[in-house]
């Protein structure tokens, strides 16, 4: 097959699309968060949480939970990360409700082993404090 009728190999993972679904590279949405940035708002964190889910990573998921709700531990053996195959993404709503706080509606699409997909549709609560952004809790309706 000529070259030019062959697909192009993307081998650089930061180049695709972020796992969030923002329709922006992980380059440029969520990668920079998982390496240290801050992000901008709650809605910014909670699809970088999802990409650390997609991507498995438990230490950023840690790292980005508030200390007053953080559970001890996450590894990629846990329920929400082994196993799981993540499908999609939709935010419904980011609503700034203080100075410092926020929530995030979210529906998230996932598969677990062979099962059916199921869908998890989530009110998050989020905090900033001295200008970082924190995973407070949720509400699972």
């Amino acid at each position: 097959m000529p070259a030019s009728l062959r697909r192009p190999v993307m081998t650089d993972p930061a180049a695709q699309a972020c796992p969030c679904g923002s329709g922006a590279s992980y380059a440029r949405c969520c990668g920079p968060l998982h390496e240290g940035a801050e992000a901008r708002d709650a809605e910014a964190l909670m699809r970088s949480r999802y990409s650390a889910y997609v991507l498995e990573k438990p230490d950023y998921l840690q790292r980005s939970w508030h200390a007053s709700t953080r559970p001890a531990q996450l590894s990629t053996d846990d329920d929400a990360i082994a196993g799981t195959t993540w499908l999609g993404l939709s935010v419904k709503s980011h609503r700034v409700t203080g100075a410092d706080t926020a929530e995030v509606e979210f529906v998230a699409r996932f598969r677990i082993g062979g099962a059916s997909a199921q869908r998890m549709h989530e009110r998050s609560r989020f905090v900033r404090e001295d200008g970082h952004w924190y995973y407070l809790d949720g509400e699972v309706g």
